[in-house]
């Protein structure tokens, strides 16, 4: 079973906790409905054991919740129970933080993505996502870094899908400076941007220099939103060599107010599109 994160479980429980009491059961009706200990259900509700896709359809069973997206949306949280996601071909290479990053990218709905040093995963070329995995992880063979390269491009099938992910991006404008690869990898990069931009399902926007100090420059952050609910949205922060997982509603409230401040201080969208184009049209001149 796919490993599933403590932040994770705790989503989890709370939103089958709230879905009981719509249900107007208490935990011991519902374990009893189940045929479970009510023990079982107090575990699963607060977090401490991990849980079946199988247990959370049998809940949702319990409390007569019809919603198909909501359903998925729970399965997904669950890890899926015993349904593999296809990262788990690549589960060799890919770190349990790593794998954990995709599906809940998978089942999110949107993503407000704030980066200050490299262009996001979702929006990556192949040439750019290799030179910028060999730059970064030297010590990888070739058959690796092509492993991590076909993730980070099969990651980008949640924008083309049905409905796609909604995603707001804010890129620093060192990202677009930042050479990753030489001349003629950025200035494919930055053509991929473009085009990128013009999709009706991503937001794309440049915080140029002129705007100064902000927030974003302490550490880049996705903000993973889900249908139905948004108290299952989860906040991710990039460290070096892992990644912090943020699930409290006040700090998940700040940085959704951080990531708005920022849009407001970024370049319009017909803006930081031009400004992308110049760039690159100065690497390929």
């Amino acid at each position: 079973m796919e490993r599933v994160p403590a932040v994770r479980r705790r989503r989890l429980g709370e939103e089958l906790r709230r879905l009981r009491d719509l249900a107007g059961l208490t935990s011991g009706e519902a374990a009893g409905l189940a045929g479970w200990h009510q023990s079982k259900v107090s575990r699963i509700e607060t977090g401490r054991s991990s849980v079946r896709a199988e247990d959370v359809t049998v809940l949702l069973d319990v409390y007569a919740v019809r919603d198909r997206d909501l359903r998925d949306l729970l399965a997904t949280l669950a890890g899926n129970g015993y349904q593999r996601g296809w990262w788990h071909d690549f589960r060799d290479v890919l770190p349990v933080e790593y794998r954990d990053f995709i599906s809940l990218e998978t089942g999110a709905s949107r993503a407000r993505s704030m980066e200050n040093s490299v262009v996001p995963g979702l929006l990556q070329t192949p040439a750019y996502a290799e030179a910028l995995t060999r730059d970064v992880m030297p010590q990888l063979s070739r058959r690796e870094v092509d492993a991590l390269v076909r993730v980070r491009i099969a990651r980008q099938a949640v924008l083309h899908q049905d409905p796609p992910l909604e995603l707001e991006a804010v890129l620093d404008e060192a990202v677009l400076r930042r050479s990753v690869g030489g001349p003629e990898v950025m200035a494919g990069q930055l053509r991929a941007l473009e085009e990128a931009a013009k999709l009706p399902q991503v937001r794309l926007q440049v915080l140029p220099f002129t705007a100064g100090g902000h927030m974003g420059v302490t550490g880049s952050f996705v903000v993973f939103s889900f249908p139905n609910t948004s108290d299952l949205d989860v906040v991710v922060v990039d460290h070096l060599t892992s990644s912090l997982y943020v699930d409290r509603k006040e700090d998940i409230e700040a940085y959704g107010a951080a990531f708005a401040r920022l849009q407001d201080r970024a370049l319009p969208y017909e803006e930081s599109a031009a400004m992308i184009a110049e760039l690159r049209a100065e690497l390929s001149g």
